[in-house]
């Protein structure tokens, strides 16, 4: 395994890492989930990416269960609030209440006394982002906190959360959790160069696009998969991206990996990400992915992928 800094910052991550949303206190059992974990540590994962509304709390718990008898000091923990927990009018969004409270709720689920990144989980229009700011300053002075970031915030969301962190004088935005894979590649638009620009690292989910970059769709969604049973995802089973997906795994074929791998190599090329993160429901597949940080693509596999993929986004953003 392979690790990066975040960002600007000291921090080191395993380029691949493993998170927990569709997965653990879901469709992987207690059980299950001990033993993925385990596995990822063993395989030198040490960034374990969660939140506190994957199950409703039940991943962390889950996650808090299996890594007990771990050293807290070899491990990278990350929670992110945001989203209701409950019907009480105040259980939710990224103000200081919420903030303040969530937290401590998703200590005691993962059975730890800090996080190493909290990630506000999406941009609250309600609430005046100072108030945001220095609620996460604060978690960061009182050590309940090392760094906190944002997840799914636009550029010009991120650049205002830089510039009022250094206008109040907090503590800035040290990573950026979008999604991003070969289907997907917005941040490179925007999000990414503003990222590069302030020193944040980016740690990406969904770098499988949700199962259509391992084969698992190739023929069409099987019966009981992800794919056939949830609809946002159905929605991006088109002839399209199934297409692109069959050409990209004869591309994989022919380097003797996995397109999944294949993925997962792409993603890594960028100095800009910090890891990939991997949602494994088992520890082949796990192990499998984790293969990815050895791979580097040459600029010949690089030159057919782009052909395939088609000209990336042009970013609006001049620095």
């Amino acid at each position: 395994m392979n690790y990066r800094r975040v960002g600007k910052h000291g921090i080191k991550i395993s380029e691949i890492s493993i998170g927990g949303w569709l997965t653990y206190g879901n469709t992987v059992d207690a059980n299950a989930t001990a033993n993925i974990i385990h596995a990822a540590i063993d395989a030198g994962i040490n960034f374990i990416d969660i939140a506190d509304i994957y199950t409703n709390g039940e991943a962390e718990t889950l996650i808090g269960r299996a890594i007990k008898d771990k050293t807290r000091s070899d491990l990278v923990l990350s929670s992110k609030v945001f989203w209701p927990m409950s019907d009480n009018v105040n259980d939710c969004g990224l103000s200081r209440k919420h903030i303040m409270e969530s937290v401590e709720k998703s200590l005691k689920r993962l059975g730890t006394d800090y996080l190493d990144f909290y990630f506000c989980h999406r941009f609250d229009p309600d609430v005046e982002i100072e108030e945001t700011i220095c609620a996460m300053s604060d978690l960061v002075t009182q050590g309940k906190i090392l760094y906190w970031g944002t997840s799914v915030w636009e550029a010009e969301q991120i650049e205002r959360g830089v510039a009022e962190s250094r206008a109040c004088g907090g503590y800035l935005p040290a990573v950026e959790q979008p999604r991003y894979n070969m289907l997907d590649r917005h941040i490179e638009d925007a999000i990414m160069p503003t990222c590069a620009y302030n020193g944040m690292g980016l740690v990406v989910w969904s770098p499988l696009a949700q199962g259509m970059l391992t084969g698992k769709y190739a023929n069409g969604a099987p019966k009981g998969s992800r794919g056939a049973e949830t609809m946002w995802l159905a929605g991006h089973l088109t002839d399209e991206n199934l297409a692109t997906a069959g050409k990209l795994n004869e591309v994989a074929q022919s380097l003797d990996i996995t397109i999944a791998q294949l993925a997962l190599a792409w993603i890594l090329r960028r100095p800009e990400i910090s890891s990939a993160i991997i949602g494994a429901t088992k520890v082949e597949q796990l192990q499998e992915n984790v293969a990815a940080s050895e791979i580097e693509l040459d600029d010949e596999t690089l030159t057919k992928i782009d052909t395939i993929l088609g000209e990336p986004p042009t970013s609006r953003f001049k620095f």
